[in-house]
């Protein structure tokens, strides 16, 4: 071999390992920056749908989703959703809350159809998302604006016209405080606006176990007390719900 051509296999040689390194080195700065570069609506649509396809249970859907909240930059989320855009002429109803559909704008690797539900639930003071619990379903719940007087309660047993339930929660939320509810965990819940007025994004998974949703109104004022903490409430038809509860009449 001449030596022009020893340099140049020499060369050659030198350059390919310079590229294995270099290559190396990307790789292990990608892999150190991807939890921060990846989107957390990713992150969502992903737990989401192990959940759908039932790969993970509902009570740990709930513990990711609020370990994503909690890491959430608020106003990232305000803006990602549009929020002001939202809430132009949004009509707040004098009994209960209103709601709007969110849109995620176009983001690579999430799809524009999303497995689960997304919207945005808003209310004047005093008014209330009526206490309900669900079956098949699970959601989560991020305040983005005022403050609430929230409640849950775990769902025991169902008979015809009653639910057995215990308290599980009940304190103040304010804005970037968050909660979910699941058929395992919390699974009835109870906002009542404090501030003027009060806005939560809300995750919703609906027809878990291939079976439709459902979602029933209680009576909690007229609450049997049982042993154990537990109460026997009555389910209320959603008419009768938001006249008793759409409206705190601070009983």
């Amino acid at each position: 071999m001449d030596r022009r051509t020893f340099g140049k296999d020499l060369l050659g040689t030198v350059l390919s390992f310079g590229l294995i390194e270099s290559l190396m080195s990307y790789s292990a700065v990608q892999t150190n920056v991807k939890p921060i570069l990846k989107h957390w609506a990713l992150d969502l649509n992903e737990y989401c749908a192990d959940l759908k396809r039932a790969n993970i249970s509902p009570a740990e859907w709930q513990s990711q989703v609020e370990h994503l909240f909690n890491r959430i930059e608020l106003k990232e989320l305000l803006k990602f959703i549009d929020f002001e855009h939202l809430i132009k002429g949004f009509k707040y109803p004098d009994l209960g809350v209103n709601t709007k559909y969110v849109r995620f704008p176009k983001l690579s690797g999430l799809p524009e159809k999303t497995v689960f539900v997304k919207k945005i639930f808003g209310m004047k003071r005093d008014r209330a998302i009526i206490p309900h619990g669900h079956s098949n379903m699970a959601s989560a719940h991020l305040v983005l604006k005022g403050e609430m007087k929230l409640r849950h309660y775990d769902k025991l047993a169902r008979d015809k016209n009653h639910l057995i339930i215990k308290p599980s929660i009940d304190k103040t939320v304010m804005t970037g405080d968050y909660s979910s509810i699941s058929d395992e965990k919390d699974n009835i819940h109870w906002f009542i606006a404090n501030s003027e007025t009060a806005f939560t994004f809300d995750v919703i998974m609906l027809n878990l176990n291939e079976s439709a949703y459902d979602i029933h109104n209680i009576d909690i004022y007229a609450k049997e007390k049982l042993s154990d903490n537990q109460l026997r409430v009555p389910i209320l038809d959603v008419e009768t719900a938001l006249k008793k509860y759409g409206k705190e009449s601070h009983h």
